[in-house]
């Protein structure tokens, strides 16, 4: 198959992005976080082609990208405080899981067979013009192989997938850098917190009052992100170095570096976790090709996007699957 072909996000490309993904094609995209890989949410077969590009686990559920909150009304129920984030974050970084409408119109693939269904409306303009253009709910996971470190450029897109997938937009780096933050709401009365990500516990926690954990011994995922190995480069992590080997390339934070890395990178050289969230899988992507035998991570603070930082690290850093089972 030959490689996808990379065109700069212009209004000529988005009108062919849409007319592919009307067809049934992949088409990689930029949103605010990361890119992702998107699908016509409706068709079993163009669902079952991402997941077969992606190499991803068919009980992985996926989340449903929309240009506004008018087009999630077909597809599942709001109640009040998923109208209320709604109206606060949407265009933006938070995915709703939310109880999916018998009669939605998504493939059962998309929503990987569970009665709920996440959605977002992402903050992006390339992906609000592209989903205006196909007027199709699109399902849009990280645009990588899976279980790998997702992209935040169309050249990490084309490294990964490019001889498998139609068209990659190309607008630039993603401006938040990490994945949406996923709350559950369905459960009345029982806000979870999935996934931390672009959107900070605190300023939900605002709208929601407190946030519960997600079940430790949940049978399936309802959101992506949740597996236990994730966004892995292909050498191993160690977190919270506070000294480093000569063999190690190091992901430093802050102006307190540890001194004798193979090679170093720093997230926030000013100790800012905004920055450190955009640059976060470049900088592992431009480790792991380093030539060092391991990557080393000094301790990242908790706080704000700090805990969606954490997060990715954790799970770039847990033991690897046998076989490929995240995306």
């Amino acid at each position: 198959m030959s490689r996808a072909r990379l065109l700069e996000a212009e209004p000529r490309a988005l009108a062919e992005a849409a007319e592919i993904l009307r067809a049934g094609g992949l088409v990689a995209f930029p949103t605010e976080t990361v890119y992702g890989l998107g699908a016509d949410a409706t068709s079993d077969a163009a669902v079952a082609a991402l997941y077969a590009a992606k190499r991803r686990p068919a009980h992985n559920p996926l989340i449903v990208h929309v240009a506004g909150r008018a087009a999630v009304e077909p597809l599942a129920r709001l109640d009040g405080r998923a109208e209320r984030l709604a109206a606060r974050f949407w265009p933006g970084p938070l995915t709703l899981v939310l109880p999916r409408r018998a009669d939605a119109p998504l493939s059962r693939h998309a929503t990987a067979g569970l009665a709920t269904v996440a959605v977002r409306v992402p903050a992006h303009p390339v992906a609000l013009a592209l989903l205006e253009a196909v007027r199709l709910p699109i399902v849009a996971p990280s645009a990588n192989r899976s279980g790998r470190v997702s992209p935040t450029t169309a050249r990490d897109v084309a490294l990964d997938l490019g001889e498998v997938i139609d068209l990659v937009l190309d607008a630039g780096p993603c401006p938040v850098g990490v994945e949406s933050t996923v709350v559950d709401l369905s459960e009345p009365d029982r806000p979870v917190l999935l996934r931390p990500g672009g959107v900070p516990r605190a300023a939900l926690e605002e709208v929601l009052g407190p946030l519960a954990e997600p079940s430790a011994d949940e049978e399936r995922p309802r959101s992506p992100g949740r597996l236990a190995s994730h966004y892995a480069p292909s050498l191993p992590v160690r977190l919270d170095a506070l000294e480093v080997e000569p063999d190690e390339a190091l992901l430093a934070f802050g102006d307190r570096v540890p001194r004798g890395a193979f090679a170093t990178f720093n997230l926030s050289p000013s100790g800012d976790l905004a920055e450190a969230a955009r640059r976060l899988y470049a900088l592992l992507r431009a480790a792991d090709r380093s030539g060092a035998k391991r990557i080393a991570v000094v301790p990242i603070p908790a706080e704000g996007l700090g805990e969606a930082i954490r997060d990715r690290l954790r799970r770039a850093a847990a033991p690897r699957p046998t076989r490929e089972s995240a995306g």
